[in-house]
């Protein structure tokens, strides 16, 4: 952690090593800004530290120890970060995540087309007759920590550090059973606001089938104006839990912890976090539009905004002068 003297001769901070190696690639701070660690008395340029001697250009000072350990999470503390507010831009995420792909194109493309080939090859064999169940239960073993290294390389990708498309599986190789659980617990919590639905399809339809009687409209109206009740809490929920994969990634944290980050930070603008949403699957609708290969470009595209939209709800909030 760090406190540095910004342009207007304030004082910010504490922050971490990421977040400054952030600013200096926003062009906030640079080689000659004032900086002192977390417990440190003397006021160094972030020039003399060896850890941001890369980003800033500069040759490292190997006797400089390291600002935190590898695997320590990144931003701000979750006291920090529940405490702070933030505005959700969303023509602005966009237009970032257009700017990352550009940028990182055959990185980002490259993960997409492996997340999308292992999802539809598994989608595929789950579709072959008494084998299938297996590969289901694979899928939902695979998904998570797969999306979860996807974010974690587009993060990497945005902050402008170094990333390869290996990075695809680095869910694989930490937090594989967070990320097994972020993803099953609030699919499965979502999935239990469509029971009412089920229960009244189930009164209503299932007679008139066992009995081998026509179903007509009447048959199906109460079930979709329930099942379209039922849509509302659905939809809440996943909205709300929308960043825990990339937060059990970026943060460290475990998957309940990282649930009730997502959901307090979500709700504070939560119709902002919904329109972004709606976008994403407008963006989407336009891949399978385009005779579904649009979906090479527009799920790289979709994922690059989304982790915009992170670091815009997830930073440690700064004056533009910092």
């Amino acid at each position: 952690m760090y406190k540095i003297i910004g342009a207007d001769g304030k004082e910010y901070g504490p922050v971490t090593g990421d977040q400054i190696h952030f600013w200096i690639t926003e062009g906030r701070v640079n080689a000659q800004t004032r900086a002192c660690p977390a417990g440190a008395t003397e006021w160094q340029p972030l020039g003399a530290f060896s850890e941001f001697a890369g980003a800033l250009g500069m040759e490292p000072k190997l006797n400089i120890p390291p600002a935190f350990p590898t695997g320590a999470p990144t931003g701000p503390s979750l006291e920090t970060l529940l405490d702070s507010d933030y505005s959700l831009d969303i023509g602005g995420c966009v237009s970032r995540g257009v700017d990352v792909l550009k940028e990182q194109f055959g990185l980002l493309f490259s993960a997409g087309l492996i997340y999308l080939a292992i999802e539809c090859v598994i989608a595929g064999l789950g579709a072959i007759p008494f084998v299938g169940p297996v590969f289901s239960l694979v899928n939902l073993i695979v998904v998570g920590p797969l999306e979860g290294g996807l974010f974690h390389l587009n993060l990497q990708a945005l902050r402008r550090k170094p990333a390869s498309v290996g990075d695809v599986f680095a869910g694989f190789r930490h937090a594989f059973g967070q990320l097994i659980l972020g993803r099953i617990v609030p699919g499965l919590l979502a999935g239990l606001c469509l029971i009412p639905a089920l229960i009244t399809a189930g009164f209503t339809l299932l007679p008139a089938t066992l009995h081998h009687q026509a179903l007509g409209p009447k048959n199906f109206i109460p079930v979709i104006l329930v099942g379209a009740v039922c849509l509302i809490p659905l939809v809440l929920l996943q909205v709300n839990w929308i960043f825990t994969l990339p937060l059990i990634m970026d943060k460290k944290l475990a998957f309940w912890p990282a649930m009730q980050t997502s959901w307090k930070m979500v709700s504070k603008h939560w119709w902002s976090v919904f329109g972004l949403v709606m976008v994403l699957g407008l963006i989407n609708i336009v891949g399978v539009l385009a005779c579904c290969v649009g979906l090479l470009f527009t799920i790289p595209l979709g994922i690059a905004t989304l982790m915009c939209a992170y670091e815009s709800i997830f930073s440690p909030k700064t004056p533009a002068n910092t």
